[in-house]
């Protein structure tokens, strides 16, 4: 494996039905409860499908639902072919992706591969003194006072000689993917027998939904397989495309996003359909919504299009032949954007997030303004992720229309502020932000020229860093978030010249196309 040439995957090779996906993330635990114990369920999502195919969204992406005891919200996996009770049961689950597919929605789960919990049947096993064939199967020294250099291990609490290392928490022992280059006794290569064994086992999960009606799987910690000196991730890419040829052999409709933010490794070197632009503090997507008075997307800010384009373009360059960057509104790890963003901020925001290349993914309730809790006391391990994991808002009244419980049996507490946005408030009014984001949604699957493997340049406003004119295949499109007008060099104008406004956000700019672009706004131009 480690001389292996990388296999090339094409994006045309992809599933087609990731040319048009808008997806919905869903943290499960929160989104809607039918059994009034104050926790979401698979009931709650099946019944609130027709509003998700509402928004547009034909594909759900559901965090960890595995039987798990919820020291990482599900992140810590007991068993991985069974569901968590809390949710329901398997057949519960089978049966939100027969009603998900009967109107239209696919349906991704949450693969967690590098670790699982320290309650695990392998991981039990693995510990056992005497040697068994899950001796190998997580990382273990061979001494019970040897470390794991450069890593986090625990020790003396197995009756197995040896110290195991953790992935992040102290109860996610890794599992064992094999080391780049060995150099200790126990450490196996990535492509010894117990190395092999453990790809061979996280396979069997993903043949097992995949046969039951999942349709893909979005990766946790996808770049963490291989240990040692993996930096560039030759290892554990070499893992991923040998699972990627497995699933274009088996289940060729079957989509592999990551959560790596690195595209060149996870989708040219990798082979996943797509991956994450994640909230990194250096990277271009901080600089849109998360880099406080100096977001681009701030209307009083000091944000400059071209700190995103310097990081972005690159990477876009790079991997638009072999698969899809998915933009994210938000995401269970990541503070909301409001309210650091007003809603019209907001609008903007997802107006420039839903048109780029790519698959898009909406976080729930990031559609209505939900804002981030600042301050709220950890729960299963989220800390300060917690105030983005909050109940959905469907409408005022008890507990914001998530759940019939008590307030004290709420997973979390809803939003307390008499203003709180809600589902109901906004339903009809075509001047909010849910009725702009199903316009924008409809407008995407409308325009094959913005589908996600359509071509994209970007137009540069010399010596202007509020505003940017863009074009994806024969449309013309336009943002300027910033308080003041921006007019347009020649060259870009005349581009645009005799071209009809298709789709306006902000100031009205029905008509044809301007040499100036209007402060707050968005406009689509077509032929």
């Amino acid at each position: 494996m480690k001389n292996e040439q990388p296999a090339t995957f094409s994006v045309t090779d992809a599933p087609a039905w990731l040319r048009d996906a808008v997806f919905y993330e869903i943290y499960p635990q929160t989104f809607y409860d039918t059994n009034g114990d104050g926790i979401g369920d698979f009931a709650g999502i099946t019944e609130k499908l027709p509003y998700i195919r509402s928004l547009g969204c034909n594909a759900l992406w559901i965090n960890p639902c595995f039987d798990s005891p919820f020291k990482d919200a599900g992140y810590d996996v007991r068993d991985y072919k069974r569901v968590a009770p809390r949710y329901g049961t398997n057949e519960d689950l089978y049966h939100l992706f027969e009603e998900a597919h009967r109107q239209g929605i696919r349906v991704i789960l949450d693969l967690v591969p590098g670790h699982t919990s320290e309650e695990h049947p392998w991981f039990l096993k693995s510990g056992e003194e005497t040697p068994n064939e899950y001796s190998g199967r997580y990382i273990w020294s061979d001494d019970w006072i040897k470390g794991i250099p450069g890593a986090p291990y625990i020790g003396g609490e197995r009756p197995r000689n040896g110290t195991y290392m953790l992935n992040f928490f102290k109860c996610q022992p890794a599992l064992n993917y094999g080391w780049l280059h060995p150099t200790e006794p126990w450490q196996c290569a990535t492509d010894s027998p117990e190395a092999l064994a453990t790809r061979e086992a996280m396979k069997d999960v993903m043949r097992f939904w995949l046969d039951r009606g999942a349709d893909g799987f979005r990766v946790d910690m996808a770049g963490s397989l291989v240990k040692g000196d993996d930096d560039q991730k030759s290892g554990t890419c070499a893992i991923w495309r040998d699972i990627r040829t497995m699933l274009d052999r088996e289940y060729p409709e079957a989509a592999l996003v990551a959560e790596w933010s690195w595209p060149e490794q996870a989708i040219v070197s990798g082979g996943f359909h797509a991956d994450f632009y994640l909230d990194h503090w250096d990277n271009g997507y901080h600089t849109l919504l998360r880099d406080g008075e100096n977001s681009f997307f701030r209307r009083d800010g000091r944000g400059d299009i071209h700190r995103f384009l310097k990081d972005y373009l690159p990477r876009y360059a790079t991997s638009r032949d072999h698969g899809y960057i998915a933009m994210i509104t938000c995401n269970h790890d990541t503070p909301r954007v409001c309210p650091d963003l007003t809603p019209e901020e907001a609008k903007l925001a997802y107006a420039f997030l839903l048109t780029l290349p790519g698959v898009p993914f909406i976080y729930y309730g990031d559609e209505i303004g939900m804002r981030y809790q600042a301050g709220m006391p950890t729960k299963e391990g989220g800390y300060t992720r917690t105030g983005t994991r909050t109940p959905m808002q469907w409408a005022a009244g008890k507990n914001l229309g998530f759940s019939g419980a008590d307030a004290s049996l709420l997973y979390l507490p809803v939003d307390a502020s008499p203003d709180a946005p809600t589902v109901a408030a906004q339903e009809g009014d075509p001047a909010s932000l849910l009725e702009t984001v199903r316009a924008l949604v409809r407008f995407r699957h409308e325009h094959k020229d913005l589908a996600a493997d359509t071509d994209f340049e970007a137009f540069e406003i010399p010596g202007e860093p509020h505003a940017l004119v863009y074009r994806r295949g024969g449309l013309y499109l336009c943002v300027n978030p910033s308080g003041k007008a921006v007019p347009l060099p020649e060259a870009i104008a005349k581009k645009l010249s005799g071209r009809q406004c298709l789709f306006a956000l902000g100031a009205n700019r029905a008509g044809d196309a301007s040499d100036i672009l209007p402060p707050e706004s968005f406009a689509i131009y077509g032929a």
